[in-house]
C-alpha cells in the first residue's frame, strides 16, 4: 500500500503533459526491455528449428507483442488510481489514451494474424500441388478477420452496432440471392477440396465426355487443359454434382485395353505369346505390372482377345493404344496370323421370263 500511496502522490504532483510523459516513458522502457530480452532469446530459440512455420509465427508477432505491451501500460496506468489527480476525468483520459491504445492493439493483432495465415498459405502451396486450393482459405481468413476486428472497434468506442447487425442481415440476403451462383461454385469448390477429389496435375475424365489435365482450381472454377491443348472451365458446382473419374488416383500408372480377333483354327497359345512380346517391347508399356491376354468370346467371325497392359500416365493412353495396334498388325502378319473380318453374301435373282412374275409383284400399266 505505501508503494501504491507514494505512486498516487506522485501523479497528483504531476501537469496532464508531465504525466503523459511518465506513462510513455514507462510504456517505452518496458518495451525496450521486452524487445532486448525477451524477444532475443525468442529469437535464438526459432532460428534452431527447421520449420519455416514458427519463423513466420515470430516474426509477425513480434510487433504486435510490443505494442501490446507498450500501450497495456499505457491503459493500465490511466486506469489506476494513481492518476486519478490529474486534471483530466477519467472519461477524458480513457478517450485520449484508453481507447486509441486499444485499437492500436486490435489492428495490430488482426494485421498480425492475417499475414501469419496468408504466409503460411503461400508455404503450403509451394509444398506441393496438394495446397493449390489453399488460397481460398487465406481469402475467408481475411474477411473473417477484417469483419471481427471492425465489431470489436466499434465496440471498443461505444458504437452501437444492433442497426448495422440487421443492415448486414438484409444485405446478406439480398446478396446472396444475386450471387447465389457464385456462392454455390464457391461451396462446391470447398466440398471437392475437401472430398480430395482431385489437384492440380491431375486427369480428370467428367461424365459428360469432357477430360483433361487440371491445370488451376479457383474459387468459382476448375480449369482443364484437354489433349488438343484447349482450356476448358468447368464451374465448381458442376463438378461437384458430376461424377468425376480421377484416372490419375491413388497413381498416374493407367491399364488400357487393346480389343482383338483372330481366326477360328488359330494356335491361341502361340498368338497369345506373340502379342504379349510385341507388348514388352513397346517403350510406353510398362513391364511391371506385366502385359497379358484376355480371352473374352467366341465372336461370329473371330475369337475375340484382349491384350491388357498399363502405361505411366493417362495422358499416354492413346499413343500407347495407337501404337500396340500398328505393332499387332505387323506381327500377326508377319507370322501368318489372320485377323478376320465380318463377311456377307448377297444374292440377287433376276427372272429369265417375265411371265413366271407373279400378278401380285408385276408392275401395273398406271406405274
Amino acid at each position: 500500500m505505501t508503494v501504491a500511496n507514494d505512486l498516487t502522490t506522485f501523479f497528483n504532483s504531476l501537469s496532464l503533459l508531465e504525466a503523459t510523459v511518465v506513462v510513455l516513458v514507462v510504456a517505452g522502457g518496458t518495451t525496450l526491455l521486452l524487445e532486448r530480452v525477451v524477444l532475443r532469446a525468442a529469437r535464438r530459440l526459432v532460428g534452431r528449428t527447421e520449420s519455416k512455420l514458427d519463423d513466420i509465427v515470430f516474426s509477425e508477432l513480434r510487433i504486435p507483442v510490443i505494442v501490446t505491451i507498450g500501450l497495456a501500460a499505457v491503459f493500465l496506468l490511466t486506469r489506476s488510481n494513481a492518476v486519478e489527480g490529474v486534471v483530466l476525468e477519467r472519461q477524458q483520459l480513457d478517450l485520449f489514451f484508453g481507447r486509441p491504445s486499444l485499437s492500436v492493439i486490435v489492428v495490430a493483432w488482426a494485421w498480425a494474424l492475417n499475414q501469419i495465415v496468408n504466409r503460411a498459405v503461400e508455404e503450403m502451396k509451394d509444398a506441393g500441388p496438394r495446397y493449390a486450393f489453399a488460397p481460398v482459405f487465406s481469402n475467408i481468413w481475411t474477411l473473417v478477420v477484417v469483419v471481427v476486428s471492425g465489431f470489436v472497434l466499434l465496440s471498443i468506442w461505444e458504437i452501437e452496432i444492433t442497426p448495422l447487425l440487421g443492415a448486414a442481415g438484409v444485405a446478406g440476403i439480398a446478396i446472396g440471392f444475386a450471387a447465389k451462383d457464385t456462392v454455390a461454385n464457391f461451396f462446391g469448390g470447398m466440398a471437392l477440396y475437401f472430398d480430395d477429389t482431385y489437384k492440380i496435375g491431375d486427369y480428370v475424365i467428367l461424365d459428360s465426355g469432357e477430360a483433361g489435365t487440371v491445370v488451376k482450381v479457383g474459387i468459382r472454377s476448375t480449369t482443364l487443359r484437354t489433349r488438343s491443348e484447349k482450356l476448358v472451365t468447368v464451374p465448381n458446382s458442376v463438378l461437384n454434382a458430376a461424377k468425376v473419374t480421377n484416372a490419375s488416383a491413388p497413381g498416374k500408372r493407367t491399364r488400357i485395353k487393346v480389343p482383338i480377333g483372330v481366326g477360328y483354327g488359330t494356335d491361341i497359345d502361340a498368338f497369345e505369346e506373340l502379342a504379349v512380346e510385341t507388348a514388352l517391347d513397346e517403350s510406353l508399356v510398362l513391364d511391371s505390372p506385366k502385359p497379358r491376354m484376355r480371352f473374352r468370346e467366341f465372336g461370329d467371325s473371330a475369337l475375340k482377345y484382349e491384350l491388357l497392359c498399363w502405361v505411366r500416365t493417362p495422358t499416354r493412353e492413346n499413343k500407347a493404344r495407337h501404337k500396340l495396334n500398328r505393332a499387332l498388325y505387323k506381327a500377326l502378319d508377319e507370322h501368318d496370323i489372320e485377323i478376320p473380318f465380318p463377311q456377307r453374301d448377297v444374292t440377287m435373282r433376276t427372272p429369265a421370263d417375265p411371265a413366271n412374275v407373279p400378278e401380285s409383284v408385276r408392275p401395273s400399266a398406271d406405274d
